[in-house]
């Protein structure tokens, strides 16, 4: 069984800056990628950024690119999402997940991490 643990939440004024962490542990399996999504109330799940573990390439959504910086540690199977200039709107639960090499979703979810921008 794979165990995702989230942490770095907390509350910051806009402008302000988080760092998120996230590390799978327990059965190996092969990463294809790692991926941050967030969901705020009211609103579905929405994708954040995600990083290849071969190569390291890097994906954002626009509404985070030059904000938002997403790196990975291997030999830990972790990643970290670290976040600059927060707007109110990034207010939501950040979510981690993986995906496996051969599979096309993500899975192995954590519990999430709040993450409350005040203006």
């Amino acid at each position: 069984q794979v165990r995702t643990v989230e942490s770095g939440g907390g509350t910051v004024q806009a402008g302000g800056s988080l760092r998120l962490s996230c590390e799978a542990s327990g059965r190996a399996f092969s990463v294809y990628s790692m991926a941050w999504f967030r969901q705020a109330p009211g609103k579905e799940r929405e994708f954040v950024a995600s990083i290849r573990w071969s190569g390291g390439h890097t994906y954002y959504a626009e509404a985070v690119k030059g904000r938002f910086s997403i790196s990975r540690h291997r030999a830990k199977t972790a990643i970290y999402l670290q976040m600059d200039s927060l707007k109110s709107e990034d207010t939501a639960v950040y979510y981690c997940g993986s995906q496996r090499v051969g599979s096309d979703d993500y899975a192995y979810w954590g519990q999430g991490t709040q993450v409350t921008v005040s203006s």
